[in-house]
């Protein structure tokens, strides 16, 4: 029995009773309801055989058929949850729930997360966000309970190739990107219509700025802050922007043994300093900006060949899109002193820009109260991984809460967070919920 397992046993009939039983309401006020924690864990592993591979983790890449087989699963759930579950033109999963007396009139909630996942993954990212949302609609269900806002949960498509889905509900999904291909081995269009979307009437996905309240988003942290720092609950400030450049390093190629050492053009030698340099700049100012070179290609690749050309990635990403670009500046200054002294030059490509996404003042006010009402400590910290969320808050006031990671690994089989927290987020997420839906939301 492998340590997953076990944690989910020691969760049977005890997280029933622990995570259930909502307690009195008094004077009209929001009932303190709890998620029920057995369940999220039963539905976890359920999910985890969509895709299961021998490395104990899943790969259920987005347009496959253990994606499309998963997200059966998760309809269902939400189906069983009450929601009016639909698949929308771009192939999100979409579950409503009527406002109380069936009152529309104010904007809805939106809540949820993803299930597609990277190749070799685990199973926790953006899973657990996506069944704690569905578990907050089953326990307000059992329960009874109504709410002021009508209330959507989002299953988006997707998230791991590129936000698909969400970029589709503000509007930004081109239609060149629909043909490129994804990791499934299908175009966008494709996948999207094997799915249960339709392509062809992809513009109806669309949502105007405004039209929605609020979004909040339940997330395992993927990275080890929290889980060091023994903090139960992360309220996340805001998701950094991500830059990416091609850089492309032009010597001359030229024979490794007739070549003397000072009179080579070498591209690669050049790269280095330049990966050298990133690190060193990106390290010299305070901060929790991050700097990475994670691609290089040397050319033509032979062992008796002087390095002519290197292609290499840079990724600088950052809460504050100044300090990107000014990094960005430094960066190419000195790659610029690099160039003269190795007699090459460079080439920066910026390939993708996902531009700051702030969440919202008042909704972290929320989440901080929700959490610390159920004994939780919380901590106030930047998102580093892109999400669904950044999309979002072009269109709604957003908010996403983070659980501790074990040891930090995320993108692995060994992604794990333990089911005493996954329940911990899903409570703050039904909390916040029910606060939010009480609050003022109707302007802005």
């Amino acid at each position: 029995m492998n340590r997953r397992q076990f944690s989910f046993g020691l969760l049977g009939a005890a997280g029933a009773l622990m995570f259930r039983s909502p307690l009195a309401t008094a004077n009209g006020s929001v009932p303190e309801l709890r998620v029920n924690g057995a369940r999220i864990s039963e539905h976890l592993s359920a999910l985890a055989e969509f895709g299961k591979n021998p490395q104990g983790g899943v790969s259920r890449l987005a347009y496959s058929e253990a994606d499309r087989r998963g997200r059966e699963y998760v309809f269902g759930l939400m189906q069983r949850a009450k929601l009016d579950v639909s698949i929308d033109p771009a192939g999100n999963i979409i579950g409503r729930r009527a406002a109380g007396n069936n009152d529309d009139s104010l904007r809805p909630i939106l809540f949820g997360s993803h299930i597609d996942s990277v190749p070799e993954g685990g199973n926790y990212d953006g899973v657990v966000g996506s069944l704690g949302a569905i578990e907050v609609a089953q326990t307000l269900a059992e329960n009874h309970i109504t709410t002021r806002h009508p209330l959507e949960v989002v299953i988006f498509q997707n998230e791991e190739g590129g936000l698909i889905g969400s970029r589709a509900m503000n509007g930004e999904l081109s239609e060149k990107e629909l043909d490129l291909v994804s990791r499934s081995g299908k175009t966008i269009r494709e996948g999207i219509n094997f799915i249960g979307g339709d392509t062809a009437k992809l513009s109806g996905v669309k949502r105007d700025k405004g039209s929605i309240a609020a979004y909040l988003e339940l997330h395992i942290e993927q990275g080890g802050v929290l889980e060091t720092a023994k903090i139960d609950i992360g309220v996340v400030e805001g998701i950094v922007g991500i830059n990416w450049w091609d850089v492309t390093i032009e010597g001359f190629a030229n024979h490794a043994g007739t070549t003397p050492m000072n009179n080579r053009q070498d591209a690669l030698l050049a790269a280095a300093k330049f990966i050298e340099a990133v690190n060193r700049i990106v390290t010299s100012i305070p901060g929790r900006q991050v700097g990475t070179v994670g691609r290089i290609q040397a050319l033509p690749g032979a062992p008796n060949v002087i390095p002519g050309k290197v292609i290499l990635s840079l990724e600088l990403r950052d809460l504050d899109a100044a300090k990107i670009q000014m990094l960005f500046e430094k960066i190419r200054t000195e790659a610029g002193q690099i160039a003269q002294t190795g007699k090459v030059t460079f080439d920066f490509k910026e390939i993708n820009v996902n531009i700051p996404a702030p969440t919202d003042a008042r909704i972290r006010s929320l989440i901080d109260q929700s959490a610390k009402g159920l004994g939780l400590s919380t901590r106030q910290m930047p998102s580093g991984a892109g999400h669904d969320a950044q999309d979002m808050a072009r269109l709604a006031p957003v908010g996403m809460i983070f659980i501790p990671s074990v040891g930090g690994i995320s993108h692995s089989p060994k992604e794990f967070s333990r089911p005493q927290d996954i329940t911990n987020g899903a409570n703050v997420l039904l909390g916040t919920l029910l606060k939010l839906d009480r609050a003022n939301l109707s302007s802005g």
